[in-house]
């Protein structure tokens, strides 16, 4: 009898991984149960995604839940259906079930190409997941994945919850491999007997994310001496836990400032708003201006938002992207059925005729 091949520390540790981040998503039920929850994996092939079925797998052959597979073809290289069926096929060879290959369309406009890819996976996967029932959404972002997202957010200067790098749980999604090397993923492939796909865009460097790969990292590395990517990876999760506090504090205090007005504008007091640290502030009016449809608002824009509070020069209005604007209530000026008031910061979507520079019957009075 062929002797089994002994356990490799690395897939131990991914499987402890996998089976703490599905902890409050599936219960434990006997092999074959009907009611064993469903969880998918979305893999590309890659050595990261091959290596997370492989793993997820044992998980379903143990009896902790099903697991099935979705492998999105985003259409945007030569012979890229043929690497999707590959993947397909490895994925069932590991005896995931369901598996399904799923064609995007990717849609360029308005934002880059890696963004673009970004959004028509999540709608595919979001797609699947609800045909399917799942309960969990696996992604196989490592820690490499992560000291790359950060050192991207540095680069573009950016606030506390994009240095927070990607979470290891947002919904539906389950990142459990992102205290993992690269390398790990590669290895457990290798234990495994898996020939994964190796994507050529992560060696060209016409894509940031693969010169901070190949460039930035290994000159850090050089430069400041091993750990930069760990450290990277510590930042993020400070960081994350700083994020969703400040998330936490500044959706109460939006809920005790915000007031309906008419055309479906919204009212914060201006005295309100300066009472608030600027980090609240600032995020408290991007609340406003995302519950109207706008994108997340710039720093600049949020700035010159803020600006509108010291009640000097123009009272607006300022844009904040997504067709938005902001701009100071005037004195003699109803945004509130009834009397005239005064006092607020109002946020409108393009179409209100909320704005002071809008023409009407009367025209407000300018401080």
């Amino acid at each position: 009898m062929a002797r089994r091949p002994r356990l490799l520390p690395t897939v131990g540790t991914a499987r402890n991984l996998l089976a703490a981040g599905l902890e409050g998503i599936v219960d434990r039920a006997p092999t074959g149960s009907p009611a064993l929850p469903l969880v998918l994996v979305a893999c590309s092939g890659g050595p990261d995604s091959l290596a997370l079925a492989a793993v997820a797998a044992h998980a379903a052959h143990t009896g902790r839940c099903r697991v099935g597979a979705v492998v999105v073809d985003h259409g945007l290289q030569p012979g890229s259906a043929d690497v999707a069926a590959r993947a397909a096929e490895t994925v069932r060879g590991l005896g995931l079930d369901p598996v399904e290959v799923r064609t995007v369309s990717v849609d360029r406009t308005g934002m880059g190409p890696e963004a673009a890819a970004r959004t028509a996976r999540y709608s595919a996967l979001d797609d699947a997941a609800a045909v399917h029932g799942a309960a969990a959404v696996l992604l196989g972002h490592t820690l490499d994945d992560q000291a790359e997202q950060v050192m991207l957010g540095l680069a573009r200067g950016s606030g506390t919850r994009s240095l927070a790098g990607m979470p290891g749980r947002r919904g539906l999604y389950l990142r459990p491999f992102l205290e993992l090397r690269r390398i790990d993923t590669e290895a457990i492939c290798a234990f495994y007997g898996l020939e994964p796909w190796h994507d050529p865009t992560n060696e060209d460097r016409a894509f940031a994310r693969s010169r901070v790969r190949q460039e930035v990292l290994p000159f850090l590395e050089d430069q400041l001496g091993p750990g930069i990517a760990q450290a990277l990876a510590r930042t993020a999760r400070i960081l994350g836990q700083d994020a969703d506090l400040l998330e936490q504090l500044s959706s109460e205090a939006y809920a005790g400032l915000r007031t309906e007005g008419d055309d479906g504008a919204v009212l914060l007091p201006e005295d309100g708003l300066r009472a608030l640290p600027a980090a609240l502030r600032q995020r408290v009016l991007a609340l406003a201006a995302l519950e109207l449809g706008a994108f997340q608002p710039s720093s600049e824009r949020l700035r010159a938002a803020e600006s509108l509070l010291d009640r000097r020069g123009s009272a607006g209005p300022v844009q904040l992207g997504g067709k938005v604007s902001v701009h100071r209530q005037v004195r003699g000026r109803a945004v509130l059925r009834g009397d005239a008031s005064y006092g607020n910061l109002v946020l409108s979507s393009n179409g209100s005729n909320n704005g002071p520079g809008v023409k009407q019957s009367r025209r407000p009075t300018q401080e």
